[in-house]
């Protein structure tokens, strides 16, 4: 029985400031069709892990190799292109442009187009745009501005964006942040039912135990910069040193 490569592999990955080391010696692989979650306390690194892999902040040392590509150290646009989408924490769209209108814009950039208005709004029929809206339960407000968006609508169009240029991995950067009970389970659901039909990976950031743990395959435990445990939601659960960090002394995960 063969065994699949790493879709993405971290290795001994670390970042200085001065004397301070915000992250140390991490390191892990994801396969795709994985959704692994990075978790820990403020100031653990997770989100300085998180953005050296998408190129946002140089790596101190270590290497991150991404399908085959050494991606330590490309800048964002290039990792991207390779098949890396990514959404925010802060969900950011045209208010005044159409739900169609904002996605043919990451489509239109996915494409290498330029920026000519006339031809890219009739492009707003694209098949693409349609079946992406349709994929995230958008499609029947294709042309409703996003001023007049909920924000759990406006998130599932920051997913649709994402998904513009087919990644093989898509980072999420606490992705249920500032919404509702309901609307974090409807979009952790339907994240991890795009997972399962299209084998994409996904490496996500999540403040929200209830979501991390329902929904990821696997879980990093980051504490001041080290990755203290890794698993599957049970085995975090159950370890020893992640209880007596997070929970031994009635400390919760944050």
């Amino acid at each position: 029985m063969s065994v699949s490569l790493p879709l993405l592999n971290v290795h001994n990955l670390s970042k200085s400031y001065g004397d301070f080391r915000a992250v140390k010696d991490v390191s892990f692989a994801l396969h795709a069709g994985e959704f692994l979650a990075i978790i820990g306390p403020n100031g653990a690194g997770k989100t300085t892990t998180f953005n050296m892999v998408m190129g946002q902040i140089p790596i101190s040392s270590g290497s991150i190799h991404f399908d085959g590509h050494d991606i330590s150290g490309k800048p964002p646009r290039e990792v991207w292109r390779l098949g890396v989408g990514r959404t925010f924490q802060i969900a950011t769209v045209f208010a005044t442009l159409t739900v169609a209108e904002n996605l043919q814009v990451a489509l239109s950039a996915n494409d290498h187009q330029s920026f000519n208005f006339w031809s890219w709004r009739a492009a707003q029929s694209d098949a693409r745009n349609d079946a992406l809206l349709q994929q995230v339960g958008l499609y029947a407000q294709r042309d409703r501005a996003c001023s007049a968006l909920a924000y759990g609508d406006i998130k599932r169009l920051e997913l649709a964006m994402a998904l513009a240029n087919s990644p093989k991995l898509l980072l999420m950067d606490e992705p249920t942040a500032g919404m509702a009970p309901d609307e974090r389970a409807a979009l952790m659901a339907l994240t991890e039912s795009i997972v399962h039909k299209t084998n994409m990976a996904v490496l996500f950031t999540e403040h929200d135990m209830d979501a991390v743990f329902a929904h990821a395959d696997r879980i990093l435990v980051l504490d001041q910069g080290k990755l203290i445990a890794q698993g599957t939601p049970a085995q975090v659960r159950a370890n020893p040193l992640v209880q007596q960090v997070y929970l031994g002394s009635g400390a919760t995960y944050q």
